[in-house]
């Protein structure tokens, strides 16, 4: 089994949080929780996510929800 990494780092994940199956490690939670919304980190955090999350996010309610519109 691949061990997970982080989806903003890329460092293989030891501790942190998982979410729908992503991982973030501890490092980059805490940047996330400190971080100034004028910053290119922000920028760069926020496309991680949207990359790595959302996707999986909407993937999953277009399966479960036949309401669900773009």
């Amino acid at each position: 089994m691949k061990k997970q990494s982080c989806i903003i780092c890329g460092k293989p994940l030891n501790s942190g949080i998982m979410i729908y199956g992503r991982g973030i490690c501890q490092c980059c939670e805490e940047r996330l929780l400190y971080l100034e919304l004028d910053t290119d980190f922000y920028t760069y955090y926020k496309e991680c996510l949207r990359k790595n999350v959302v996707q999986v996010i909407i993937r999953g309610e277009k399966l479960s929800c036949q309401n669900y519109r773009f």
